[in-house]
This record gives C-alpha cells, sequence and structure tokens, in this order.
C-alpha cells in the first residue's frame, strides 16, 4: 500500500520561508516522477512543482517559479519543497503526489497522472 506522508507546514509571515517534506512508501521511489500541488479554499487543485524520478528534470508553475525549489533524496524515500518569499497568494493545502507510471519518459503536470496522494498540509502567509 503506497502511503505520503507530507509534513513542514504552518503560519508563516510574508517574505518567510518553510520547507516541505514528503516520506513515501509501500513501492519503488526511485522509479516514480514526484509532485508538488496545491489548493486554496474554492480553487481547484493546481500543479506547483514536479521532479523527474531521476532528479534530472524539473518543472514548476510561473507563479512559485525563482520561489520555490523541490528536491528529492532516493536514499531517504522524501521529495522536498523550499519555499522562499513566501505570499499571502501561497497560502493553501499542499499535497504531495506520486506518478502512477514508473520511469515516465517526459514530465507531466496533470493531476490524473498521479496515483497516490498525500493527506496535506496545511500553509499559511499572513501579509
Amino acid at each position: 500500500q503506497v502511503q505520503l506522508i507530507e509534513s513542514g507546514g504552518g503560519l508563516v509571515q510574508a517574505g518567510g520561508s518553510l520547507r516541505l517534506s514528503c516520506a513515501a512508501s509501500g513501492r519503488p521511489f526511485s522509479r516514480r516522477d514526484m509532485g508538488w500541488f496545491r489548493q486554496a479554499p474554492g480553487t481547484e487543485r493546481e500543479f506547483v512543482a514536479i521532479i523527474s524520478w531521476s532528479g534530472g528534470s524539473i518543472m514548476y508553475a510561473d507563479s512559485v517559479k525563482s520561489r520555490f525549489t523541490i528536491s528529492r533524496d532516493n536514499t531517504r524515500n522524501t521529495v522536498y519543497l523550499q519555499m522562499d518569499s513566501l505570499k499571502p497568494e501561497d497560502t493553501a493545502v499542499y499535497y504531495c503526489a506520486q506518478s502512477s507510471l514508473a520511469y515516465r519518459p517526459t514530465l507531466d503536470a496533470r493531476t490524473g497522472f498521479y496515483d497516490a496522494w498525500g493527506q496535506g498540509t496545511q500553509v499559511t502567509v499572513s501579509s
């Protein structure tokens, strides 16, 4: 059974930083792309950042580019999201997700390509 457990969310002032972690178990971690998505109240879940199974390819949403950094440690089965220069509009529940296909040849940000999701961690940025 695949399990993804996020941690690191919280309340921070605008301009501050947070680091999210997502520990995965249940199937080989190093074979699958990992992603971070977020959902604010009344909105659809949106893509934030994704990283390929090898770590060699990364994609960011335009809204977070140059402020957020995704990384992974395949020895620890963990993916991270370093969030700097946070803005109130970054407030949301953040979810990590794992690709449904191993060794996917190209990155894909569509939620339908991810079949395992964490429970989410709340990030609140005050102005």
